[in-house]
């Protein structure tokens, strides 16, 4: 008897995680600027929910994570849409127009992804850090269950490691909660003549997690970005520029990284992604072939290849386009715009198409290449409303009166290509799991397709309680009841960006030093390649320049033990028993800190504290090295384990 795979109570539990992690997404995104990928949380949570039905199997709980985490990466929207609120044209968030903003842009992501899936996916050697992560949670889950067949103890074996890695890195991020144990360390130095640097260390076992399951070229090539960035340009800028009387070098030295160092980092992003898509050009296309063959199938074949039918495809793009244009020209048509509404409309449609399309083969090929949770979808969402606003002014010059309206329209028109990457940012990652455990990507599509709708019925609704309850930096903040701005560092960002290149004051130079970095890292990996000599991927080194280095310095490390720990399994009785602890630890270090980011969120907001479990204040002065230490006695307590049950595989 066939597993049940898509049914309506898998689809109405993902739906239900679905508000957990949505509405904790939209919260952490706009405190601090970041969000975490929920499909491996979200997989654990459906095991188990569904543990105690007993005609429950692994397709079945990969929809519901599958679900759960399109809705969950939904979120990531509000990088973008609060620009409006901050810029003045929204006080609010118009229910219906934000919906449909997200449903549009996200279904398009989903349709997107399709011809991409055979190319990044199925005949792909990119590691899917988080999708193969989920996959190996899952697939404990189903070992434990007793679906399959474990005489070796295997299943139960790596139920333990998964179980290890949650516990270690949940129980660090819940000690780090508490000031106890300092969450990261943060220093800023003078250099001479002006110049400054310094660094930010986080003790993120999430993060060394997913240096363990991405690799040494990636992590070297991190490491690269990270040279350039904070040990090339932030000194030379800063020295170019010195602090202005009364700044102080902190605040100074993030200024310059921040406006204008990550710009190189999303030049080169840009460069290295295209330079990808081209060389993708020809299996993206393969793949297009093999959707429309696979489609053709009976339907008694295998459907573990097969996707939704080119006629589903076509009539749902046909569909989102019209949505997004009708939001496009009643956007326009209420505004000072509205003689130009109709141009405006021309070039947005497609704008959306075209832009989403290449942006979802950008953010599918980063998602696989160093995990959606570390994908940097904000740089892709800098080049975009650059390109948008560009077009723009060509259509509608801008004037005193018209300049906010364009401003206003770029930052929508935007909005729903943004949410076609951060849905691709996603699936591609949902769909290798899938893959891994033998799903129908066709169903699978269709429960993305649901995961959309869910996120974007709770998006709008958590977006006008924070913006009522605290309001965000820079806006307006009319009515807010406890005034106490959220950040939202990329929303501002973007906001400004599109006011540069409409008001034409907007610096190039730094995007155009990033491309030519990009250029020469290309050139650098190709020779490489030639060698036989460890590849430097581009895009991982754009990355490493253009994220703050709290998100990228432990996936360094995690990547250089991940590179130790394969040579020692290697010399263990049963190498590839031993290789996959590792990896089902790095799940388990994932799940911990995700888990608990989730929870520490919801107090958070009930609390109204930025530390609600705080026992001591922010200048406890042991806390770094308490960190430090708990940090490197976990390491040292999971490895140890690991090489342990490897050694002893023989006497088994």
């Amino acid at each position: 008897m066939k597993p049940k795979e898509l049914t309506i109570r898998g689809l109405i539990l993902g739906a239900l995680i679905t508000t957990i992690f949505t509405a904790a997404n939209v919260y952490l995104g706009l405190k601090v600027g970041l969000t975490f990928a929920s499909s491996i949380p979200a997989a654990v949570m459906s095991m188990a929910i569904l543990s105690a039905v007993k005609d429950s199997s692994i397709l079945e709980n990969n929809i519901v994570q599958t679900v759960a985490s399109a809705a969950g990466t939904l979120s990531a929207i509000i990088f973008v849409l609060p620009g409006l609120v901050i810029v003045g044209w929204w006080t609010g968030f118009p229910f219906w127009q934000s919906f449909l903003v997200c449903v549009s842009g996200g279904v398009l992501g989903v349709l997107f992804t399709i011809p991409l899936r055979r190319a990044l996916v199925t005949t792909s050697d990119l590691p899917y850090p988080e999708g193969v992560a989920a996959a190996e949670v899952l697939k404990v889950g189903s070992g434990t269950r007793g679906e399959v067949k474990d005489d070796t103890g295997e299943a139960r074996e790596g139920l333990v490691a998964v179980m290890l890695g949650t516990v270690a890195s949940g129980g660090l991020a819940i000690l780090t909660s508490t000031r106890v144990a300092a969450a990261e360390v943060t220093r800023f130095v003078g250099l001479g003549a002006g110049a400054s640097s310094g660094y930010d260390v986080a003790w993120s076992l999430a993060l060394l997690g997913v240096g363990q399951l991405v690799g040494l070229s990636v992590g070297m090539a991190m490491l690269i970005g990270l040279v350039l960035s904070w040990g090339v340009a932030v000194p030379i800028l800063t020295a170019m520029q010195p602090a202005a009387a009364g700044v102080t070098l902190a605040h100074h030295t993030l200024t310059v990284w921040s406006t204008q160092v990550r710009f190189i980092g999303a030049g080169a992003i840009g460069i290295a992604a295209i330079y990808t898509l081209a060389t993708l050009a020809k299996p993206v296309l393969g793949g297009l072939v093999s959707t429309l063959a696979a489609s053709r199938k009976a339907a008694s074949d295998d459907d573990r290849d097969r996707d939704l039918s080119p006629r589903w495809i076509l009539a749902l793009t046909i569909g989102c386009a019209v949505i997004a244009g009708c939001l496009a020209f009643t956007f326009a048509r209420s505004t000072v715009l509205a003689p130009h509404a109709w141009r405006l409309t021309l070039v947005a449609v497609p704008f959306v198409l075209l832009v989403g399309f290449l942006i979802a083969g950008i953010c599918g090929y980063m998602a696989g290449l160093i995990g959606a949770s570390n994908s940097p979808i904000s740089g892709v969402g800098i080049l975009s409303i650059v390109v948008c606003a560009s077009l723009l002014v060509l259509v509608v010059v801008p004037t005193d009166a018209t300049r906010p309206a364009l401003v206003a329209f770029a930052l929508f028109v935007t909005a729903i290509v943004f949410a076609c990457a951060t849905i691709s940012n996603d699936n591609l990652q949902d769909l290798k799991t899938g893959q891994l455990v033998g799903a129908s990507p066709m169903r699978q599509q269709i429960a993305l397709i649901v995961g959309v709708g869910a996120g974007a019925l709770v998006i709008p609704v958590v977006l006008n309680l924070l913006a009522r309850a605290y309001g965000f930096a820079g806006a307006a903040n009319v009515g807010v009841v406890a005034l106490n701005p959220l950040p939202a560092p990329q929303a501002t960002l973007i906001a400004a960006l599109a006011q540069g290149v409409i008001g034409g004051k907007l610096e190039w130079n730094m995007i155009g030093i990033g491309a030519l970095i990009g250029v020469g890292l290309i050139l650098l990996d190709s020779v490489l390649g030639r060698m036989n000599k460890l590849r430097i991927p581009p895009l991982a080194v754009g990355i490493g320049i253009y994220l703050p280095m709290s998100a990228t310095f432990a996936v360094v490390v995690g990547a250089v033990i991940s590179h130790w720990f394969d040579g020692r399994a290697k010399a263990t009785p049963n190498p590839g028993r031993t290789a996959r602890l590792g990896t089902l630890v790095a799940s388990g270090l994932i799940v911990g800190e995700s888990l608990w980011g989730v929870i520490n969120a919801g107090l958070i907001v009930a609390t109204s504290k930025e530390a609600p479990i705080g026992l001591v204040p922010k200048t406890f002065a042991a806390a770094p090295w308490l960190g430090l230490l708990g940090f490197v006695a976990a390491i040292v307590w999971l490895y140890r384990w690991m090489l342990r049950r490897g050694a002893a595989a023989e006497a088994a």
